[in-house]
């Protein structure tokens, strides 16, 4: 039981607010559902496709997303190829939980692509 009544550590509200602000934009979350559910890197042309996005915006989005690591980028060649963040799938739920008032749950193990 979480015995702490006090607000959450500075540092742990400004790295959940960014996660937050990061997501404050419903393309954004378009975009993250869109590559959440893909599980497979896409290139911004298969996103745009697939979004119906403009290729700017989605570049511009893609970038907020990659700052937080929501969204990670693979260089293969000349190209960019975006894939959602394994590890946020699973700690993006949290992070809202700790918010709003439950028990932080212990450290995973090391993850292959860490959390935000």
């Amino acid at each position: 039981m979480n015995e702490n009544k006090g607000p959450l550590p500075r540092a742990e509200a400004e790295e959940y607010a960014s996660w937050f602000k990061a997501l404050a934009d419903a393309t954004r979350i378009q975009l993250v559902s869109l590559l959440a559910r893909r599980r497979e890197p896409m290139t911004v042309g298969q996103i745009v496709e697939a979004s119906g996005v403009g290729q700017s915006t989605v570049s511009h989005h893609l970038k907020v997303l990659a700052e937080v690591r929501f969204v990670l980028v693979e260089r293969r060649g000349t190209s960019s190829l975006y894939r959602i963040n394994e590890a946020c799938v699973g700690c993006f739920p949290t992070a809202a939980d700790v918010v709003m008032g439950a028990p932080a749950p212990a450290a995973p193990a090391a993850e292959k692509d860490p959390a935000p």
